[in-house]
């Protein structure tokens, strides 16, 4: 049986290839089955549950072959309570090291009327199952689908019976995300003194996140005697999804001190799991997702960024690199304060003196109030405006003459003035915009890779005002540039020039780290 020996040790029972891919939408290849399980067996997932094997033939191999290949974790596979599912579900995950058998049927009133059981038919069909799933393996797992709305008397009856019948774990589901936390830990309080045998098995938890409550009611159900969590990675599952195991493991890591329980889960792997997860499902990981989201370590206001440049644990209660991430990003917006771009400053290598930084952060006040997020290289334009500083335009557009049509070629006469020295070129493309960005290059040879090109009109009519954005990239370096002109042309190149300018400095500079202090 696979009971902690330590009553602190608690279980972690992923679910992300069989209840993470029932979101619809969420299907994986095979090959991105096969992938996923590997990252969670390498951060050290306690049971796999891989697949449904009699879902379909793809699912039944990709369990398999997941069982087949599986290093230290418990492979399941989930059938219904009948012998086909199981016997299906055995032949999938019988390769394995560790496998097991994990049978369910749904035990509350409304769940009984599908099938139109009778509590003892049900409490028969139970006992039957899971012995034969018992008869085939020896680490079988029982679920009363809709648990948290069972009878209680009948979900204690059913319960011993399944213990009886050989179950060795036994998980309650809230399966529709109803249940609060103090009903989640009432319950298994309940079951642990109420139910012979109870003892003798591990009991789970498996919760929906249908009110937001899913974490929550995990840990209550731990801290009443549940020794195993089922989660998903991002939280990914039916409806409004399941606990993530992202947010049980870290909760139970920074609470150590008020919830004294050990897992055996590799944290620095979580990052890079949970961004792999989100790619292969295409469901991405929204930005204030607790722990994984992209907003979890990052710090706007001004009171926040200064105490962050000071003690970063004036506002984490984890590092980032506990989850693999880094660092923490102190992204630059309109509550972010003059410490904040102090810094920034500094880690783009441009100093600036106490005046010139009251001029930048005052202009820089004014752009965040017109944009989501302030760029690196909207400082370093901030910079050159307010200290007129030549570097940031190597080069500048004199003049431009393009001719386009449907006879070609097009072709562009530039003259551009590159460190103070004015020199000029004719050159064709596929297109004005082209021949203009080939002539730019004539002129000033470079490496930078043409990221984005776009191109948004302002205003609207035959007249309007064309914004063009300019992304560059070049030794790992990023540079954006944006130009408005009423000429598309015109606005493209003096972007494709702003971008060229800022790469210059980029190139050259560093960015900013937060150091952490030792935790005390």
């Amino acid at each position: 049986m696979n009971i902690p020996t330590d009553q602190d040790r608690v279980l972690i029972f992923d679910t992300t290839l069989r209840d993470g891919e029932q979101s619809p939408g969420a299907t994986m290849s095979h090959d991105e089955k096969l992938e996923i399980a590997e990252m969670l067996d390498d951060m050290g997932v306690d049971i796999i549950e891989a697949g449904f094997p009699i879902a379909s033939e793809g699912d039944f191999e990709a369990v398999k072959e997941i069982a087949e290949r599986s290093k230290e974790a418990v492979i399941c596979g989930l059938a219904r309570a009948n012998y086909k599912d199981i016997d299906r579900c055995w032949d999938a995950v019988k390769h394995a090291e560790r496998p097991r058998i994990h049978t369910f049927i749904g035990t509350s009133p409304l769940h009984r009327d599908i099938p139109g059981l009778s509590k003892d038919e049900m409490a028969d069909l139970i006992h039957d199952t899971v012995s034969h799933a018992r008869n085939l393996c020896d680490n079988v797992q029982w679920s009363p689908m809709d648990a948290t709305r069972t009878e209680h008397d009948y979900l204690c009856r059913v319960i011993e019976i399944a213990i009886k019948a050989g179950a060795t774990t036994i998980n309650i589901p809230d399966t529709v995300g109803y249940t609060a936390p103090r009903e989640s830990a009432d319950l298994i309080r309940m079951l642990i003194e109420k139910v012979p045998g109870a003892d003798e098995v591990v009991f789970a938890t498996h919760c929906h996140n249908d009110l937001g409550m899913a974490t929550a009611n995990s840990l209550a159900a731990v801290e009443a005697g549940a020794r195993q969590i089922e989660s998903t990675i991002n939280g990914l599952g039916e409806r409004a999804g399941n606990t993530a195991l992202e947010e049980v493991v870290m909760a139970l890591k920074v609470r150590n001190d008020i919830m004294p329980y050990q897992t055996r889960i590799d944290t620095t792997k979580i990052m890079q799991t949970s961004r792999r997860v989100a790619q292969v499902s295409g469901f991405a990981v929204q930005y204030n997702k607790a722990i994984v989201g992209k907003n979890a370590f990052a710090h706007e206001s001004g009171i926040h960024q200064d105490g962050m440049l000071k003690n970063a644990e004036t506002f984490e209660i984890m590092r980032p690199e506990d989850i693999g991430l880094a660092s923490s990003q102190l992204p630059l917006g309109k509550h972010s304060g003059r410490a904040a771009l102090r810094d920034k400053l500094n880690g783009l290598g441009l100093e600036v003196g106490d005046n010139q930084l009251k001029d930048i952060f005052v202009r820089f006040k004014s752009l965040a109030d017109r944009k989501k997020e302030v760029y690196d290289d909207d400082i370093i334009a901030l910079v050159a405006d307010t200290a007129g500083d030549k570097a940031v335009e190597k080069i500048k557009l004199k003049t431009l003459k393009v001719v386009c049509g449907t006879e070609g070629p097009q072709t562009a006469d530039i003259v551009l003035e590159i460190d103070g020295e004015e020199v000029s070129t004719s050159q064709t493309g596929d297109g004005p915009v082209d021949a203009t960005f080939n002539a730019v290059k004539a002129l000033f040879p470079t490496d930078a890779r043409l990221e984005l090109y776009q191109v948004s009109a302002v205003t609207e009519g035959t007249d309007a005002q064309a914004t063009v954005s300019v992304r560059l990239s070049e030794d790992g370096r990023i540079s954006t540039g944006q130009s408005a002109d009423t000429d598309t042309v015109v606005a493209s190149a003096k972007a494709y020039i702003t971008a060229l300018n800022r790469l210059q400095i980029r190139l050259t500079k560093s960015t900013p780290e937060v150091h952490y202090t030792d935790a005390s």
